[in-house]
């Protein structure tokens, strides 16, 4: 793998009096896929909130290449190439299929990037070819394995850098589980980065290169996917029957 492209280092955070990040040291090197893994309120979205600059960190330093983003607005974030798929979809629904993935290109109209846009949006509905059949359908009407794709799409409109995804199992019936994450797999093997945080542990750990464990705001474990999958600690606590679930 590549250099570190994300790196936080003693990342503190919270919600008023609420501590839900302590202290936390990570890193995800260009071309990884890195998941985090962990309960309910371990902190896994508030890991990701944090990063895309929602949430600002109380202590630590983010740096995403050899830039501090610490600081920065989440606007700037995207684009210097952090695009975050976030937990829910929330996706437009009263837009069309075509108009949602538009507006996750927002940053490159000002450059007036037409033809990149076309060509970009043209690589989706390759990579989501149910979403061509559904250019011109609302985006509220689709199913939602459908919506996640959708999600997927527009997020990768941006043209990132590192790709964000917050339990895009949630909500999903298992058949679609597996359709997204071959999806997110596809795009791992085609260069792209990602962090991806899941509560559905067996399967992040299954397509992800390396893995951290949070539990209540702290890193308890990290290491190569596989060989945590294989841990007795993460057998007994993370890999029971599971099909998604909420963070």
């Amino acid at each position: 793998m590549g250099p570190p492209l994300l790196r936080l280092q003693g990342v503190s955070t919270g919600y008023g009096d609420i501590a839900a990040l302590r202290n936390v040291s990570a890193e995800v090197r260009s071309g990884e896929l890195v998941c985090i893994i962990g309960s309910n309120g371990a902190g896994k979205t508030t890991l990701l909130r944090t990063v895309s600059g929602l949430l600002r960190p109380r202590s630590g330093q983010i740096w995403f290449g050899e830039r501090d983003i610490t600081s920065l607005a989440p606007h700037r974030i995207v684009e210097l190439g952090i695009s975050q798929v976030p937990q829910g979809r929330e996706i437009f629904g009263s837009l069309t299929v075509r108009e949602n993935l538009m507006l996750g290109a927002y940053l490159r109209h000002r450059k007036r990037e037409w033809a990149g846009i076309q060509a970009d949006i043209d690589f989706l509905f390759h990579l989501f070819p149910v979403l061509k059949e559904r250019e011109r359908q609302r985006a509220g009407t689709l199913s939602g394995g459908q919506q996640q794709m959708l999600a997927i799409g527009r997020s990768l409109m941006s043209k990132p850098r590192l790709l964000l995804l917050d339990e895009p199992s949630l909500g999903l019936a298992p058949l679609f589980v597996r359709e997204i994450f071959n999806h997110v797999t596809r795009l791992h093997q085609q260069g792209m980065t990602v962090l991806l945080v899941e509560q559905n542990a067996r399967i992040a750990l299954s397509v992800a290169d390396r893995a951290y464990v949070l539990q209540t705001g702290e890193v308890r474990m990290e290491g190569p996917a596989l060989e945590l999958m294989e841990d007795p600690e993460i057998k007994r606590f993370y890999l029971g029957s599971q099909t998604g679930g909420q963070t």
